[in-house]
């Protein structure tokens, strides 16, 4: 969108809260002080961090944050407030939020109110005014782990806020895509000419992800977390995707069966990040959880298959487990890893060789940016046309 030439519009300086106390307990005791940032109360999570300069407005409202609270590593933040126009849900999902300067006066033409009025309004316990690059190196060097933010009328002595923070649930093992998947099907139509159909499963489904398929023609048929194939094929579908979402993908047993269904048929398959897990898991591959993941816009990763290095956007706490260095034999073929991230090696998408299907585990649709891959879903487009003129010609 472009700003009205000649023009641009300050919000009022919003009337300042009263300064409330804050406190951030980790599971292993250590301690940050701050203000109340948001709504006040306590919250609890698995602490993450998060190194993208801008963009907090889709981050916020991701669904696969779910549960988690979000460290922000750049020190100020909400400097252009907050709009209808950018989520990428219904609702803010992060358990909470941290940051270190909070941004006094948003300042954006677009904007409509101030991220502290947004956070406020939706419930979200948020910490401001503490050290989150001390905080951001202890999570490196101590991994992700459970965390709570206390403010207002739930401050208590640090030994009684500790035994709270032991009690909230852990990230592994945690079945979350059904808590921020839809409910009822909808469909998102294609934008001009028709081209195909895709059955896409919502494990906590970005806005932009079925817009960039959109824009390429393809009508999309969003399925709640726990379609089955026979829902999946009840739409006729050209193609298959599975999106993003929150939790272990070690829990998804049915979405993994239900891929199987999908990849037994032929049907072309494209994952997206927990889509991703959930194609390893369904080729005979393991998942395991990663000491701190990756959460930025600022991630770079190879694309094996080009040899092209993008920066791209991520967001995951879990990876698959499959060899780096050779072609595996699965029980739909062989398959490879397509892309790898080059700060740790980890796996960053997978290709089938006889079966098409890829996926990959960063988000390529990144309405934030950058925008380096966002030629996969071109690559879908052209993998579900090339099935289909394979199909009719047999």
């Amino acid at each position: 969108m472009t700003a009205p030439a000649l023009t641009t519009t300050r919000q009022p300086r919003a009337a300042r809260r009263e300064r409330v106390p804050a406190v951030l307990v980790l599971e292993d005791g250590r301690t940050f002080r701050g203000q109340a940032y948001g709504a006040i109360g306590e919250t609890f999570g698995e602490a993450v961090f998060n190194t993208g300069m801008s963009g907090y407005q889709e981050t916020l409202t991701d669904p696969s944050y779910h549960r988690q609270v979000v460290v922000m590593t750049a020190p100020q933040i909400g400097n252009t407030g907050w709009n209808d126009e950018d989520d990428e849900s219904k609702q803010i999902w992060v358990a909470g939020y941290v940051v270190r300067d909070p941004a006094r006066v948003p300042s954006n033409w677009r904007s409509q109110r101030s991220l502290d009025e947004e956070l406020a309004a939706q419930g979200v316990v948020g910490i401001s005014g503490i050290d989150t690059r001390a905080l951001t190196r202890h999570l490196r060097e101590r991994g992700a782990m459970r965390v709570g933010i206390f403010s207002g009328p739930e401050l208590a002595e640090p030994a009684e806020l500790l035994s709270r923070v032991l009690q909230a649930p852990e990230m592994k093992g945690a079945d979350l895509c059904a808590e921020v998947a839809t409910t009822e099907p909808y469909v998102v139509p294609a934008i001009g000419a028709k081209r195909f159909t895709v059955a896409a499963v919502d494990l906590g489904i970005k806005a932009m992800t079925p817009h960039r398929m959109a824009e390429r023609g393809i009508e999309v048929h969003v399925l709640p977390a726990n379609a089955t194939a026979e829902d999946i094929y009840s739409v006729n579908p050209d193609g298959v995707f599975f999106s993003n979402g929150p939790g272990d993908p070690a829990t998804a047993d049915h979405q993994v069966a239900v891929l199987r269904e999908v990849l037994e048929r032929g049907t072309p398959f494209f994952g997206i990040c927990f889509g991703n897990q959930i194609l390893g898991r369904a080729l005979g591959f393991g998942t395991y959880k990663l000491k701190y993941g990756h959460r930025g816009i600022n991630q770079p990763v190879q694309d094996r298959t080009t040899g092209k290095v993008e920066v791209t956007a991520h967001n995951h706490g879990f990876a698959v487990q499959a060899p780096l260095d050779k072609v595996s034999d699965t029980p739909f073929g062989r398959a490879e890893v397509s892309h790898v991230c080059l700060n740790d090696d980890v796996v960053e998408g997978l290709q089938c060789l006889d079966t098409p299907a890829f996926s990959v585990q960063y988000h390529p649709e990144a309405a934030a940016g950058p925008h380096d891959a966002a030629y996969l879903f071109d690559r879908f487009v052209e993998l579900i046309a090339a099935t289909t003129r394979t199909t009719a010609g047999s």
